[in-house]
């Protein structure tokens, strides 16, 4: 947006609120109509996500009392877009292009007629642009990095301290970041320092571009330094540790604020992305927060009932109590025996019962399995399954 177009907005008018409203205010009835045009309430609404922009736009300008004081001192000078002369000037106001009052402010020029970098002050704290050389530079945030770790099964469940090297565009050492080899950079004139250059779409106003000039940085080389070619950025490798929260799960992408490459000319450093792969557990699995294990039972076990020793990840055994009559592949909960939730808590051990069929049986197991089978020769489990087959 251009300057032209934050001046020509009526932000009172925006929020519903006179040129002399409080703080507390103004503040009531952002949040008032914050509430209103939100886009969570609004699901599709088109209109309803440009209000709230709109509105947000206005708090940022008249809920900051600097803003706010320069924005006025703005309005006051410019009226609706058109420069109003002082007492004296032939004819009322007129209207002429904003750029050529900031080109003009840059060159010095503090004779009659010209404004020196007055102007440019005004709008200095408001709108990033304008005074002096070292207040048109602005900030950059450095890049995000993106980067992979490789967790072990328990380490992913209980959470881990990893190292990991990272490479990534940092400020050059051998400029200081500057981009020249002197560091004697100047400002870029094409877009004054700001790294954005206004495109014109039509409908009265603008949109920005990166300067095509400097790429962006608000500076130019008149010495490009060798080592960065001018760029003010060089390749820099680093090892960090970096915790991994407990629980985190297969593919998850973990954001760690502030620790990816260090911003430029006192901008904030970039995030760090981590994608976590998590390897397999020969015992354990995972479903959701809960994990998984599948105990085998003798047949005696299962039929009779009786206490069976399950392991748990990481801690000691426990016992479960298997119910007489207990079927192959029933699933048991062992509570608080899980993966750890984001709250802390965790899940729990769904254990499943397999029935182990032995191989290999001696004469005495064989005598009694034998004995078993006369004994209940006269129950077939299929009667019901065939009979279900007959009614369908």
């Amino acid at each position: 947006m251009s300057t032209k177009d934050f001046i020509e907005k009526d932000y009172y008018k925006v929020l519903g609120v006179p040129k002399d409203a409080t703080e507390a205010e103004i503040k009531k009835a952002y949040r008032k109509l914050a509430r209103e045009f939100h886009p969570d309430a609004n699901k599709g609404n088109v209109k309803a996500e440009e209000r709230f922009k709109e509105i947000s736009e206005a708090n940022d300008v008249l809920g900051d009392p600097k803003k706010r004081k320069e924005y006025d001192e703005a309005r006051a000078l410019f009226g609706n877009g058109g420069f109003r002369p002082g007492p004296g000037a032939a004819g009322g106001s007129f209207n002429f292009d904003l750029g050529d009052l900031f080109g003009g402010a840059q060159g010095g020029g503090g004779g009659a007629g010209g404004f020196g970098g007055g102007i440019g002050d005004v709008f200095g704290g408001l709108f990033n642009r304008g005074g002096t050389a070292g207040t048109r530079t602005q900030p950059r945030r450095g890049q995000d990095i993106d980067t992979e770790v490789t967790l072990s099964f328990t380490e992913a469940i209980e959470g881990a301290t990893v190292p990991l090297r990272m490479t990534s565009q940092s400020p050059c050492k051998a400029c200081s970041g500057t981009g020249d080899k002197n560091g004697t950079p100047r400002v870029c004139p094409t877009c004054v320092g700001t790294g954005q250059v206004a495109r014109g779409s039509g409908g009265g106003f603008s949109l920005t571009d990166p300067c095509p000039d400097c790429k962006g940085r608000g500076l130019i080389a008149e010495h490009p330094c060798a080592e960065c070619s001018g760029s003010g950025r060089a390749k820099s490798s680093r090892t960090m540790q970096v915790r991994i929260p407990a629980g985190v799960t297969d593919g998850q992408r973990i954001r760690l604020r502030g620790k990816g490459a260090p911003g430029e000319r006192g901008g904030p450093a970039g995030d760090l992305y981590v994608v976590v792969h998590v390897g397999a557990h020969p015992v354990f699995g995972r479903k959701d927060d809960n994990l998984t294990v599948t105990v085998p039972v003798t047949f005696t076990e299962a039929a009779l009932g009786g206490d069976i020793k399950v392991p748990t990840l990481g801690g000691p055994s426990l016992t479960l109590k298997l119910p007489p009559g207990t079927p192959n592949g029933r699933t048991m909960r062992a509570r608080g025996k899980g993966a750890v939730r984001k709250d802390g808590t965790r899940g729990d051990l769904l254990v499943t019962v397999e029935v182990s069929v032995p191989k290999d049986l001696s004469g005495k197991a064989r005598d009694a399995l034998e004995a078993y089978r006369e004994a209940t020769a006269e129950e077939d489990p299929r009667t019901e399954l065939f009979e279900a087959a007959k009614g369908a």
